[in-house]
C-alpha cells in the first residue's frame, strides 16, 4: 500500500529524536570525572544509536516493501481475538459445534445450519 510506503518516511523523525538525545549525553560525558558515570553514559549512548538503528531499519523495510513489519502480528493477534469473542458468546452450542465452526473457516453457517446437522 502507498499510505504504508510514505509512513516509512516519518521514521526520520524518532531517528532524529534519538540521535539528539545521544549527542547530548555524548557532550555531558565529556564534563563528567567519574569513570562510572562515564561508562553508564556510554551505555547509553551505544542503547540510543542501537534504537534509532532499529527505527532506521523499520522505516527501510516499510518502504521498499509497503507493509509495516508489525502488521503480520497485528492480524494473527486480532484473528485469535475474534475466534475466542466467537465462542464465548456463544453458549448455547455444543462444544464440538462451536470446534467444527472454528475448523471450517471458509464457508459461514448460521446457527440454524448447525442445528440441523
Amino acid at each position: 500500500m502507498l499510505i504504508f510506503r510514505v509512513m516509512g518516511l516519518f521514521a526520520v523523525i524518532p531517528i532524529a529524536l534519538l540521535l539528539t538525545v545521544s549527542f547530548f549525553v555524548l557532550l555531558s560525558l565529556r564534563k563528567v570525572e567519574q569513570q562510572g558515570l562515564k561508562a553508564f553514559g556510554y551505555v547509553i549512548a551505544a542503547l540510543l544509536w542501537l534504537g534509532a538503528v532499529l527505527v532506521f531499519s523499520a522505516g527501510v523495510y516499510t518502504i521498499s516493501t509497503g507493509r509495516h513489519p508489525m502488521m503480520a502480528v497485528m492480524q494473527e493477534m486480532m484473528r485469535g481475538k475474534m475466534q475466542g469473542m466467537m465462542t464465548a458468546h456463544m453458549p448455547g452450542m455444543m462444544q464440538g459445534q462451536k470446534q467444527m465452526l472454528m475448523k471450517d473457516k471458509s464457508k459461514t453457517m448460521t446457527p440454524g445450519q448447525m442445528m440441523n446437522q
